[in-house]
Parts: C-alpha cells; sequence; structure tokens
C-alpha cells in the first residue's frame, strides 16, 4: 500500500514535465542542457579534489563551450513547448486564453515547485560557469598557451621574466569593466586571425593599444618616489681563449621626486606634471622627430631632430611619456646572444674554463638552420664536437660542463627565436638602455636642439656615472669586498 502511495506521488509530480516536455525540442533541449550541466559540475568536483588547473584547449571547452551549450539547451525547452502550441492549433480555432492560476490547485504548486527547483539549479550553475569563464580567460595559461604557435614566443618569454608570477591581465586589461569588455572584443577579432591564420609574423608589440601605465604598472610600481642612486655591476665576457671577464661598475641616477623637486631618471622623465611629450615616427617608436620638455621654470622647450616633420602636420601623434616608453617590453624581454651568453657564464651555466667558450657559444647561436627542431638538435653536439676535436683534453676532464654549457646555449636558442614566427636576434628592440638598441640615443644623441640652440645633451654622466669600464679587477669593487664577477641585473 505504502509503495502505491509513493508511486501515485511520483506521477503526480513527473507529470508537469512529461507534459511539458511531449515534443522532441524541448526533449533535446532538456537533454542538452542535464547532459552539459552534469559534465560541468562533475569536472569541476575533479578540479576541486584534484587541485590543479585544466589544460588550455579542455578548459576552453569545460568553461566556454559547455555552458553555452548548457544555456542554448534551456531556451529550447520553452521554445519547444511554444512550438508545439502554435503547431497543434488548428488555423480557424482562436488563440486559447491563457487558464487562470490558482494556488488552490496542487498541479499548479507542483508546476512551480519545480520550476523554482529548476530555476534555483540553472541560476547557480550559469553563475558559476560565468564566474569559471571569466576566470579561465583571465588566466595565464588561456592567454598564452590556448595559441599555441602565435604566443609561443611571448609565453616563453614571459616565464623568465620579473613578472612571471603576475598575470597576463593585470598588465594587458588592468581593472575596471570597459577594458575588460575592450580586450574581450580585441582577442574576439584575434581568434579569426588565429582560425583563418592572418595574423601577423612577428606578432607586432601592441604599442599603440596598450593601456596607460599610470593604470597598470602603477599599480605595483611608484616612479615618482624618491629612490636616489643604484649601484650596478656588470660583466661581460672576451670571445678569446680564457673568456676574459671585464667588468663595468657604474652609479644610475634613478631618482625621483624629491623635496627639492623631480630629479634624476625617474624624476626627470615621469612626472605628474606630464613633463615629457614627443613625437615618433614610427609605430615601434624607434626614431623620434620631436620631444617637447616642460622645464623647472615652466616653460616648455621643443627639441627638433633635423628634418623633423613640422608639429602641427601630426598632431595627434604626440604622445605623453610614460614608463613603457622605456621599459617597452618589461615580461617579454628577447636578449641578442653576446649578452645572453655573458649572463650564463656569469651564472656558471656556461663555464668560464672552458677556451674559447664565449665565442663558439657566440658563433652557434648566430648560425642558420633549418627550423627549430634542428636547431635545438644540433647546437649541443657542435658544442662538444668542438672540445672533443680541439681540445680533447679539456673534454675528457670537463665533459660534464661541457655538456652543461650545451645544455645552456640551446635553452637561450630555444627561448630567443621562433622561426615559425620569424622571431629572431633583434626582432623586439628593448629601449631600456643603449647597449644594444638606440634605446635612449633615441633622444638623447646630441642631435634634437631647440630654437636657442640648446640640445638633449648624450653626455654619459646625465643619467649615469661610470666607477669602471672595461676592467679586470676594478678596484672600487676591491675596496667594497665585492666579486668582480655576478650576474647582470
Amino acid at each position: 500500500m505504502e509503495s502505491h502511495t509513493r508511486r501515485e506521488r511520483f506521477s503526480l509530480w513527473i507529470r508537469p514535465i512529461l507534459a511539458l516536455g511531449d515534443n522532441l525540442v524541448t526533449l533535446f533541449g532538456a537533454g542538452l542542457t542535464t547532459a552539459s550541466g552534469l559534465t560541468m559540475v562533475g569536472f569541476w568536483g575533479l578540479e576541486l579534489l584534484a587541485g590543479r588547473s585544466v589544460p588550455p584547449y579542455a578548459g576552453i571547452i569545460l568553461y566556454l563551450i559547455l555552458p553555452g551549450v548548457f544555456v542554448a539547451g534551456l531556451l529550447l525547452i520553452p521554445a519547444g513547448a511554444l512550438w508545439k502550441r502554435f503547431r497543434t492549433r488548428k488555423p480557424d480555432q482562436p488563440v486559447p486564453v491563457l487558464p487562470r492560476l490558482s494556488f488552490s490547485d496542487p498541479r499548479i504548486r507542483r508546476g512551480l515547485a519545480l520550476v523554482a527547483i529548476a530555476t534555483a539549479a540553472n541560476v547557480v550553475i550559469i553563475a558559476a560557469a560565468s564566474y569559471r569563464g571569466i576566470e579561465h580567460m583571465d588566466s595565464v595559461q588561456f592567454c598564452g598557451q590556448t595559441c599555441h604557435t602565435v604566443m609561443q614566443p611571448e609565453y616563453t618569454a614571459y616565464k623568465g621574466s620579473p613578472h612571471a608570477r603576475i598575470a597576463c591581465v593585470a598588465c594587458h586589461i588592468g581593472s575596471g569593466a570597459p577594458w575588460f569588455v575592450r580586450s574581450k572584443l580585441s582577442g574576439t577579432r584575434q581568434v579569426f586571425a588565429v582560425l583563418f591564420h592572418t595574423y601577423s609574423r612577428p606578432i607586432p608589440s601592441p604599442v599603440q593599444h596598450l593601456r596607460p601605465a599610470r593604470e597598470t604598472c602603477e599599480e605595483c610600481h611608484w616612479p615618482a618616489k624618491f629612490q636616489g642612486d643604484r649601484f650596478v655591476v656588470r660583466t661581460h665576457f672576451q670571445p678569446d681563449e680564457n673568456n676574459t671577464a671585464l667588468t663595468n661598475v657604474l652609479v644610475l641616477k634613478i631618482g625621483g621626486h624629491a623635496a627639492s623637486g623631480p630629479i634624476g631618471i625617474h624624476g626627470r622623465h615621469i612626472d605628474a606634471t606630464q613633463r615629457i611629450r614627443y613625437l615618433p615616427l614610427d609605430e615601434k617608436r624607434l626614431s623620434i622627430a620631436r620631444v617637447s620638455y616642460l622645464a623647472d621654470d615652466g616653460r616648455r622647450v621643443e627639441f627638433a631632430a633635423p628634418d623633423a616633420p613640422a608639429p602641427s602636420a601630426t598632431a595627434n601623434a604626440w604622445r605623453t611619456m610614460d614608463c613603457m616608453d622605456c621599459h617597452n617590453r618589461p615580461s617579454h624581454t628577447f636578449t641578442l646572444p653576446e649578452r645572453a651568453v655573458d649572463r650564463a657564464m656569469a651564472e656558471d651555466r656556461i663555464s668560464r674554463d672552458l677556451p674559447f667558450a664565449k665565442k663558439k657559444a657566440v658563433e652557434l647561436l648566430r648560425a642558420t638552420y633549418r627550423d627549430r627542431e634542428s636547431a635545438l638538435a644540433t647546437i649541443p653536439g657542435d658544442f662538444a664536437a668542438y672540445y672533443k676535436t680541439s681540445y680533447p683534453a679539456v673534454y675528457a676532464a670537463k665533459q660534464k660542463r661541457i655538456e652543461a654549457g650545451a645544455d645552456a646555449i640551446a635553452a637561450i636558442y630555444a627561448t630567443n627565436v621562433f622561426p615559425e614566427m620569424n622571431v629572431t636576434w633583434g626582432t623586439y628592440p628593448t629601449h631600456i638602455g643603449h647597449d644594444d638598441f638606440p634605446g635612449c640615443f633615441r633622444c638623447h644623441d646630441g642631435n634634437h636642439a631647440a630654437k636657442d640652440g640648446r640640445t638633449i645633451s648624450p653626455d654619459c654622466d646625465t643619467c649615469h656615472t661610470i666607477l669602471a669600464q672595461d676592467e679586470t679587477k676594478p678596484e672600487i669593487l676591491a675596496k667594497l669586498g665585492l666579486t668582480p664577477v655576478a650576474p647582470q641585473p
């Protein structure tokens, strides 16, 4: 008797569902919603228990595609009921008037209860799916690994950068809804570019579309804050048999905003008064035509390069200088082989005791290879073969060091050269400093002159004081008790 009563209650509750789903469209929608909903919830549970994120391509399915399928199924459920209602109505029959709702009718109460329960569950699932979808689109995984070939150079450089623990969106989007929406619209265009292989090779630096540094970089950094001077030791190695180490010691005048006013590099270049504006001649901002400088007396002085275009001719191209005009690749730096090998030798990843290690390493890195895979396969073997042939005694005594150095050289190539994207040595110049690229000398070249004859000085002492230059044993380091060989910053 009790079992019979239970079946009757179940049939009373299931009857509204069967009545609503008495058509293929609704049933198909219910199936989509149920299957996608259970799949999403199941994988969320597994991810929570496993304690690690899913792979990028699986994330696209779980966090972007399946939520869309879930919502599409929900829309098909009422659409099927409406379709059946109008399909079964005879042409000469008037549209039936909807019955009045009476909460005293148990069928109405049961139907509303089912709708309320389903709605609550759907709201929870959709809210969770929306949150996880946005979270996934903002993840480093999504930004760097979804479009593997396209973003491989930038993602590889990012992993070895000082910002490797900062999410991509923190710098490329920042806080606030407007830039989030703008980035997703831009991302949609980029998705189509990837699908149809119309993207640029190499990917250009997005200097024209970056959010102002004061809204991103300066959320963590404070360039106007007075930092004083910075003591810097830089060691590089000669391409001779002994890999002679030469050291430069200098004091960088970082400065900032002092009580007497802005001083030093940061104080003079980054200031709340928008002290410097400039007119670039190219998209990469490698050539600067004009510089407008706000002097301490409140007057603006304009310095122009020879044959610079008239200011009015390119009025919309003027830019207010911020962090990104010098630190233009803070998280995606690609180094030239000479500097990369210097750092590896200073860190003893390439042994300085190996004859001509610097020369041979740079030679292998700058050689031409069929493709990336052949380069990574050839470099270690050729480095070892050089010592096996030219210095057999060294090879016998230091084989492990040679193999470690060979791996380090291959790693340098792997993090800087990507033939599939036309990324090679020097593809992405950096504007900080002036050793490898024009950098500071884009303006500080002595050729940008004002009407009164003043120029933007190229004097070294403007930004730093050199205490030792290309010395094997700098006296200043001996006085301070410091070692002359140290990793470059």
